[in-house]
């Protein structure tokens, strides 16, 4: 089984740094925004993983957004796509905020991937 890359154990002192940006991160797009552009100069790990699990979140509410112009079906998506983002949401910046390197429930493994040269 390969090693993941998002299970490194990070310093206290790496955590505490980011731990603002990566909760900046997950406050809508414009903290997305405003996170990518205050990690683009120090590149902390910590706030790295959270800005690439918040990106993932956008992407996967723009999809379900298109999908929800689907009459019916595409409304039923939307309506349990929307519940799971919420969720993967709350997840995502309650470990943020514990200072917690873990990928948020569902997609959160294929946002490392997707994502990892952002």
């Amino acid at each position: 089984m390969p090693k993941e890359t998002h299970n490194k154990d990070f310093s206290a002192e790496v955590i505490e740094s980011g731990k603002s940006t990566a909760i900046i991160a997950y406050i809508t797009i414009i903290g997305l925004i405003v996170a990518f552009i205050m990690n683009n100069d120090k590149k902390n790990p910590f706030s790295s993983f959270h800005i690439h699990q918040v990106l993932g979140l956008a992407v996967t509410g723009l999809f379900i957004g298109i999908i929800g112009i689907i009459p019916v079906i595409g409304w039923l998506v939307a309506i349990v796509g929307s519940v799971l983002l919420l969720i993967m949401w709350i997840s995502g910046l309650i470990n943020a905020v514990n200072g917690k390197e873990k990928p948020m429930p569902v997609l959160g493994k294929q946002y490392m991937k997707w994502f990892k040269s952002v």
